[in-house]
């Protein structure tokens, strides 16, 4: 039987009180921008060309977030022959090297392999307690000649607190110091803020192994069992003040600006902030998750956002440089990331038990993913080299 068209004022009438849902929705507004994005996605299936598996190594590349310690020679020349530039991120973090000998070994780095790694510097959360914070904090920061960024860390928001014991947020007004000498440099603020959603959910509920091993093993930051401390949405509420009074200031939203369980809710991001971006790193098991269920959505997010997306994996290396496993698992990773976003092939993973295929971006998206918005973002940092 052949189905008969909806009257004109039927249609008129759900447009709408479409047009009325997401006028007052946010959450709605995103997802119909991903659904409608989805079936663009769908229609440059044909547009191609695209790179294959064998491709990883032929292609110029660039991992714009690593944490490399050390000379890290074995690591370099890996990631030479992979074709593949660093950006090693120094972090204010108890389980690497202390800030001054990571920068010291990242300013080495740069030096001993020109136009192949970059860095990021980063500060000791407590300086901001201390009354003379800003004016030594910027000149151990001055001092990281060719540093590109600044990161702050989830220790702002998440376990720094001051005097009275309030929790230092992200919008901290002592903080707006740096924020001003970073813009004033024409530098990037990278921030890495609150953690995945799941640190707030109980273990037998988070939805990737390797969440529930790292907040196993670092319980200080598992928020589900300290109900005490600020929330998920509290934090990302924080650091979304600080770039509303920052509306020029270029912001790395790291970890896919920690709304890692829905690619609607870093579109609706992405959408408020023009003048951020954000990485895969250490996160990119989260799209994996949702292409498992739903690939084209993903996809569609990936190829709407193309221009503000960058690769990264979140690999740490060093300070030995003598650990041929840990450089195996390495390499391992970027090509497990490389046929996630470049090729169509059936894969499975340890983190969940569903599979899933790889997304088949084009070319040009994977080209932006893996080097041309990094390029953009950190204008310079790999000039040179080889």
């Amino acid at each position: 039987m052949t189905r008969m068209a909806p009257r004109h004022g039927m249609l008129a009438a759900f447009a709408c009180l479409l047009a009325g849902l997401l006028a007052t929705s946010p959450a709605l507004a995103a997802h119909a921008r991903t659904a409608h994005a989805a079936k663009a996605a769908q229609a440059t299936a044909d547009d191609g060309p695209y790179y294959d598996a064998d491709d990883f190594a032929r292609v110029d590349k660039i991992d714009a977030h690593v944490h490399v310690h050390g000379a890290a020679a074995r690591f370099m020349a890996q990631a030479l022959a992979d074709r593949m530039r660093i950006l090693t991120i120094n972090v204010d973090y108890g389980d690497f090297p202390p800030l001054v000998d990571q920068q010291a070994a990242a300013i080495a780095l740069r030096r001993d392999h020109p136009g192949q790694a970059a860095f990021v510097a980063s500060f000791p959360a407590g300086e901001l307690l201390a009354e003379d914070w800003p004016a030594r904090t910027l000149r151990e920061l001055d001092a990281a000649a060719g540093a590109v960024g600044v990161k702050v860390w989830k220790n702002i928001g998440m376990e720094l607190r001051d005097a009275d014991g309030h929790y230092v947020m992200p919008d901290d007004a002592r903080l707006e110091p740096l924020l001003g000498w970073i813009e004033r440099r024409g530098l990037v603020l990278l921030g890495h803020q609150a953690e995945p959603l799941n640190c707030w959910l109980p273990m037998d509920q988070m939805t990737v192994r390797s969440d529930r091993e790292y907040f196993t093993e670092h319980p200080q930051y598992y928020m589900h069992d300290h109900p005490e401390l600020p929330g998920h949405e509290q934090i990302l509420a924080a650091r979304d003040r600080m770039l509303v009074r920052h509306p020029q200031m270029k912001f790395d939203a790291m970890h896919l600006a920690s709304l890692e369980w829905d690619v609607d809710r870093i579109a609706a991001f992405l959408d408020k902030f023009p003048n951020a971006s954000t990485d895969l790193a250490a996160r990119l098991v989260h799209l994996e998750y949702q292409a498992a269920h739903d690939p084209q959505k993903v996809r569609a997010f990936i190829i709407r956002y193309q221009d503000r997306l960058l690769y990264g994996s979140d690999d740490s290396y060093g300070p030995a440089d003598d650990d041929a496993a840990a450089l195996a698992a390495v390499q391992a990773g970027w090509l497990a990331d490389w046929r996630f976003l470049a090729t169509d092939q059936p894969m499975t993973t340890t983190e969940f038990a569903q599979p899933f295929r790889g997304l088949h971006l084009p070319r040009g998206v994977i080209d932006k993913l893996y080097g041309g918005n990094a390029r953009r973002l950190f204008p310079g940092a790999w000039d040179g080299g080889p």
